[in-house]
């Protein structure tokens, strides 16, 4: 399968294969040494099988990681906000594909040097250590959402984890849609629907807009949660 990119931000330029395009010389411009790059609503940032050339950190916009199975179905395995880094994963083939949610920002750093940035004691070097101990306690956590929760749950446990991970946790504007929670939690888009609508009915939350929630009860969401 092809990965087929944006231009960067600065140069517009035919889509072409992330794997051949060089990485930049660093400059003052660039971010923490890496080259920014703009990625459009869908597209692909790398496919499950690529090399992992790159790690990347999300700048604007979301991104979401998922794996095919081998009967069509979609598992979303996380999504990744402003600040969160992605596509650390061991071995020597992703394996998981990523795509934007929406148009999105992101910097690319080279996976070669993974290790001197690990141990220069730096700010990106604490990132990177972060963000391998939440990616390791992301999947204890969904592996007990998938395999013990009740739909309910799922999506109380969903809508608690998003609104830490939001400025304004009071109200989650969704950059993800209804679809896409379905295929994280292992569900159907209508038994998300059916989900959200009953805790509407219950005062538990309050649905504004189809992608906005406002969480007005968290202590009912947590015992759901717990």
């Amino acid at each position: 399968m092809q990965t087929v990119h944006a231009s960067s931000i600065s140069q517009p330029a035919p889509a072409i294969l992330l794997r051949s395009v060089p990485l930049p010389r660093p400059s003052q411009d660039t971010v923490a040494l890496g080259a920014t790059r703009t990625v459009a609503k869908d597209e692909e940032i790398f496919a499950e099988g690529d090399r992992p050339a790159f790690f990347y950190k999300v700048v604007t916009g979301a991104v979401r990681t998922y794996k095919l199975l081998s009967d069509g179905r979609r598992q979303i395995d996380a999504f990744h906000l402003p600040g969160d880094i992605f596509g650390l994963e061991p071995g020597e083939e992703h394996r998981f594909t990523a795509e934007a949610l929406g148009d999105t920002t992101v910097v690319l750093y080279r996976h070669c040097n993974l290790g001197a940035l690990a141990l220069d004691g730096g700010e990106l070097s604490r990132q990177i250590v972060t963000a391998m101990m939440r990616s390791l306690e992301h999947a204890q956590n969904h592996m007990l959402l998938l395999g013990r929760k009740n739909a309910l749950e799922k999506v109380a446990t969903f809508l608690l984890a998003m609104s830490k991970r939001v400025s304004n946790d009071e109200q989650v504007d969704l950059p993800m849609s209804r679809l896409d929670i379905a295929d994280h939690l292992g569900l159907t888009i209508e038994t998300v629907s059916r989900s959200l609508t009953q805790l509407e009915r219950k005062g538990v939350i309050d649905l504004p807009t189809h992608r906005s929630i406002v969480l007005r009860d968290k202590e009912a969401l947590g015992q759901l949660d717990s």
